[in-house]
């Protein structure tokens, strides 16, 4: 059987010594249409026409959540990608943070981020931080879904040899000779397009104080580890036990079972009236 023979050029254009990447643009979209959706809830609720914030974010408060998660993805996934995956190099010289073409972004690390970036700014500004997690996860699969879709434009982070008809064959990318389950496709559907939908849903109306985010948790996580059983390991690090167990799933048992714990928590909790912060409410909105 013939199967695609992946060959995209993850440099969008080149003007002397610069490089646009596809990669790098995959990350501007999700974090624009992030901004650009909660942006649009902020001026329903002011309106009137939603009701399912738990507190009433003003529209700067929109801006800077995006800015400072934004900041803390960046920051983040880098540490995250050295320290869970290439720990010794990254130990043995620090500076190899800013050399991204030795490993890329990592998105436990970049979760981490933002939960520690966001926290700081809820206690700064005195909001409940479920609630800055709440509308954040609501969005955050976007980013997930361009993120994986930029994976593929790059040909990394493939699947195990297949011989399913959408297979893809990476050999101009170092993937050898046959074809490969396009893994970070699946990623993309799942934690990128079916997510999104789950938590956009379940946010669309009033819900427990810290159940998105809880579920978030709990659904990014067993996707993730239902497809590392058919994504290669990392070369660096192999497989950790068993011939099977991944240090990515590793990393999502702590979010699966911290998941599980927030909704138990959020199903004990009544429903909240929209908290006012006593910011100024006319701040501008993006309709």
């Amino acid at each position: 059987m013939e199967h695609y023979v992946h060959n995209i050029d993850p440099v969008i254009l080149s003007i002397g010594s610069i490089q646009v990447y596809w990669y790098g643009l995959m990350y501007v979209i999700g974090i624009l249409l992030a901004w650009k959706l909660l942006s649009m809830r902020c001026r329903r609720f002011h309106s009137g026409e939603y009701n399912g914030w738990n507190t009433a974010f003003t529209q700067g408060q929109i801006d800077d959540i995006i800015f400072y998660a934004a900041l803390s993805i960046m920051i983040g996934g880098r540490l995250g990608s050295m320290i869970f995956y290439y720990p010794d190099e990254f130990f043995a010289n620090p500076m190899q943070f800013f050399q991204i073409q030795k490993g890329g972004m990592s998105f436990h690390g970049g979760l981490l981020g933002v939960i520690i970036g966001l926290c700081i700014y809820a206690l700064v500004k005195k909001i409940p931080w479920q609630d800055i997690a709440d509308i954040i996860v609501s969005v955050t699969p976007l980013g997930l879904l361009f993120g994986r879709i930029g994976n593929f434009i790059n040909g990394e982070l493939w699947g195990k040899p297949s011989e399913v008809a959408w297979a893809v064959n990476f050999r101009n990318v170092g993937g050898g000779d046959f074809a490969r389950h396009p893994s970070m496709l699946y990623e993309a559907a799942l934690e990128g397009l079916v997510l999104f939908i789950i938590l956009w849903t379940m946010t669309s109306k009033s819900y427990r104080r810290g159940a998105p985010f809880g579920w978030f948790l709990l659904l990014y996580g067993v996707f993730r580890f239902a497809v590392e059983f058919i994504r290669e390991p990392d070369a660096q690090i192999g497989y950790l036990a068993w011939g099977w167990f991944t240090q990515g799933q590793r990393l999502c048992i702590p979010m699966i079972v911290i998941g599980l714990i927030l909704i138990v928590i959020a199903k004990a909790v009544p429903k909240q009236q929209p908290k006012d912060n006593n910011e100024n409410t006319d701040a501008p909105v993006i309709s």
